[in-house]
């Protein structure tokens, strides 16, 4: 089973037993706790494919936390021209290494 989720603002593709690194919540993670999601943007089963609008409805991923990590360093440069001014500012995001433990669809109806 394959799906589409959304965390952070982004979209990962998952599978069962994947391990995805996906934006830190702002409440925090820590390592073994259990994540229920229904952004569940897309999912594939069995060949069939539903696309939600959305999202799919009764469609939900199951993450268990592995840890915190931090991105590499992005670098930004900033300076005006001929004014003497320069800054060079980096940032490295936060990010929660998951694993997909299950992926669900519930048949309603």
């Amino acid at each position: 089973m394959t799906a589409v989720i959304r965390a952070g603002g982004k979209q990962y593709r998952a599978e069962e037993g994947a391990i995805l690194e996906i934006e830190l919540p702002h409440k925090g993670l820590a390592a073994g706790e259990k994540v229920t999601t229904e952004e569940v943007l897309l999912i594939e089963t069995d060949g069939e494919t539903q696309v939600g609008t959305p999202r799919v409805a009764g469609a939900r991923a199951v993450l268990e936390v592995l840890g915190e990590i931090r991105a590499p360093k992005v670098v930004a440069f900033r300076y005006k021209r001929r004014k003497g001014y320069h800054r060079t500012v980096g940032h490295r995001q936060r990010l929660a290494r998951v694993r997909v433990v299950e992926i669900a669809l519930d048949k309603k109806g």
